[in-house]
């Protein structure tokens, strides 16, 4: 027998909902060995995934999927999800190009009722769902499993304070506790409260009382305040039932007999329901347990042995990634500013902070997942005097955009947005790529915006902003900046706002490069003997440079890894639009699509951003300009 027998023989839920109910301990072990196996071979999110290996098994047994729907938030914990729902033979081709996401997608099975990658968004879309079904007369319930990170983002408060006054509505959210947060202990005495709170005769018991109780409102107002006062001794519940939920919990997230049986009698319950479930991240697997962190986004690895250790430091021939140049920097800043204080959305890990933190813990605030908090959080600060740096990957900082304009640009505070990920992420796709900081970003006034393009000319920068008056945001790649042949030689000029930088003269054509881009220009431009300049700032824009390149040669070419709808290339269109002669101009960017994931090497060659492609784009261009002589 396969370590995997019972599994194979699944291929949709409704399979699944064949078994008895003792074979599912033995489908949860089974799964949990395929999700090892399969994504240390591909890579991807493990810890959370084992840790939510029989929540998907129980949904999929209990509720009538994909009819009524399921919304997982952010969606990195979806994968038994997938494996569940007919994509067990596809999980090899999992984060890679052409192949399944990382995320649930709507286009890639009915089962993913709703697109997620960005936290906080189930509850509303899923009470979206339950009032859809209300109104045209669907018997749906519609379930909604966030996880206690992601619950501490406004927007899921929002839409709690929202479903709580529907009484007529289908809708369930289960909490998935993994961090203990708000939780007490988990024991019989929960469990067995639990079962008896989510059973058919207490809640018919409470139904019939309330009506009784509604005939003596004083009676009904002391009833309902000793019910929570003896439910609030066992449950930390009564948070949620003051938005309007029916509470239940909190029960262990990994026992089945407890699990399935609550599902079922939730299923017959109308309107708001919260289930609290706990559970542990890398749940099976020893060494996802003991470093959850660490085992929560993986590449590819040795199932058997675990994560090798990181590499040695980067040398000179090989640049550091920007998270870590990023944190070297900020503790280096830190030690000589003491009114530098770091803000991070819940990404200390990913964005190079926990150096930073742990020297520094009174001037380090993470706000947990609520980008709009930590940008209003860092106006406030600058407002006291302090000096904010907030470390936000560009895809996230989409979520706080009025708080940048309303409560930082427009009172011109210094506050320094250091953006990581910017540009093609790569494997995350759509939902994480860094395509739209460049558009957002440079209408807006007051804001001075950095575009480094080396690890070197990142320091610098970062230093500069850091010292501005002002708004400041400097934009950097997932991986290393990578220095152009034509730098490779002389020191980081001094930074000056608004000046670019020559980096070598040609004929006929002139590149503006921005960033990520100078690297891949930088060959093009050596092998077409082109003008190369590293413009180095989105805004503001050197003009006079600009006009210099306009008056000297016959094509300018704008090359931004960014969307090139709305980008750079734009406003430097616009500019030159005011002289009396002016080039023709080529703007090369991401195109104006959602671009999907794959290794970041083969994204950019198909938008055209590597080397080649850009040599290419330049060269059909100048067929064009020629031909029309």
């Amino acid at each position: 027998m396969t370590p995997t027998a019972l599994l194979d023989t699944l291929h949709s839920p409704a399979e699944l909902r064949q078994l008895a109910r003792d074979q599912l301990p033995q489908l949860a072990e089974e799964l949990r060995t395929f999700l090892v196996e399969s994504v240390s071979r591909t890579g991807g999110h493990l810890s959370s995934n084992l840790g939510t290996v029989e929540l998907s098994i129980a949904l999929h047994y209990v509720f009538d999927t994909p009819h009524d729907p399921i919304v997982w938030d952010v969606g990195h914990q979806s994968y038994s999800h997938k494996i569940l729902t007919g994509r067990r033979e596809a999980m090899s081709t999992l984060r890679q190009y052409g192949g399944l996401s990382g995320f649930p997608r709507r286009d890639e099975s009915e089962y993913d009722a709703f697109g997620t990658a960005h936290s906080s968004t189930s509850i509303a879309a899923a009470l979206g769902m339950a009032i859809a079904a209300r109104d045209q007369g669907r018997a749906q319930q519609s379930i909604a499993v966030i996880g206690d990170g992601a619950l501490s983002a406004g927007m899921a408060f929002e839409a709690l304070n929202h479903a709580g006054d529907l009484h007529d509505i289908d809708l369930i959210v289960i909490l998935n506790d993994n961090e203990m947060s708000i939780s007490p202990p988990v024991g019989a005495i929960s469990h067995i409260l639990s079962r008896m709170l989510s059973g058919a005769t207490w809640h018919a018991a409470r139904r019939v009382g309330s009506k009784m109780l509604d005939m003596l409102p004083p009676a009904k107002d002391l009833a309902r305040r000793v019910e929570e006062h003896v439910k609030g001794l066992v449950t930390p519940g009564t948070l949620f039932e003051e938005f309007g939920f029916d509470y239940y919990g909190p029960i262990d997230g990994h026992d089945l007999d407890t699990l399935v049986p609550v599902l079922q009698n939730l299923r017959k319950i109308k309107g708001p329901r919260f289930l609290h479930i706990v559970t542990r991240k890398g749940q099976g697997y020893k060494l996802a347990e003991a470093d959850p962190i660490l085992y929560h986004g993986v590449s590819r690895f040795d199932h058997t042995t675990g994560i090798a250790p990181a590499p040695a430091p980067a040398t000179a021939a090989t640049p550091p990634a920007c998270a870590p140049l990023f944190g070297d920097w900020l503790c280096e800043m830190a030690a000589r500013e003491e009114r530098l204080v770091a803000i991070t959305p819940a990404m200390r890990e990913g964005s190079g902070m926990v150096r930073f933190a742990e020297t520094f813990p009174d001037r380090f605030h993470d706000v947990g997942i609520a980008e709009q908090h930590a940008l209003t959080l860092a106006a406030g600060l600058a407002c006291g005097g302090l000096k904010p740096v907030v470390a936000i990957y560009s895809t996230f900082l989409q979520r706080a955009y009025d708080q940048f304009v309303h409560d930082i640009a427009l009172q011109n505070l210094p506050v320094l947005l250091a953006i990581d990920r910017a540009g093609l992420v790569g494997a995350d796709g759509a939902t994480h790529h860094g395509a739209f900081d460049l558009a957002f970003l440079t209408c807006i006034p007051n804001l001075t915006f950095f575009c480094p393009a080396t690890a070197d000319e990142c320091r610098a920068m970062l230093t500069a902003a850091f010292q501005h008056d002002g708004p400041t945001a400097v934009r950097y790649p997932r991986g290393p900046l990578r220095t152009p042949v034509s730098a490779a030689d002389e020191p980081c000029p001094p930074i000056e706002i608004g000046k670019a930088h020559l980096l070598r003269q040609g004929k006929r054509i002139a590149i503006a490069a921005f960033g990520t881009m100078v690297a891949p220009a930088d060959e093009a431009a050596r092998a077409l003997d082109a003008t190369l300049v590293n413009m180095r700032f989105a805004k503001p824009l050197d003009t006079d440079c600009l006009r210099a390149l306009a008056a000297a040669h016959e094509l300018l070419v704008v090359v931004e890894e960014g969307s090139v709808a709305g980008g750079i290339g734009g406003e430097i269109a616009r500019f030159l639009d005011t002289l009396p002669r002016a080039p023709r101009l080529l703007r090369l960017g991401l195109p104006d699509r959602f671009i999907d994931h794959g290794d970041q090497s083969r994204l950019l060659s198909d938008c055209g951003l590597d080397a080649p492609g850009i040599q290419r784009s330049i060269e059909e261009h100048l067929k064009m300009l020629d031909a029309a002589r």
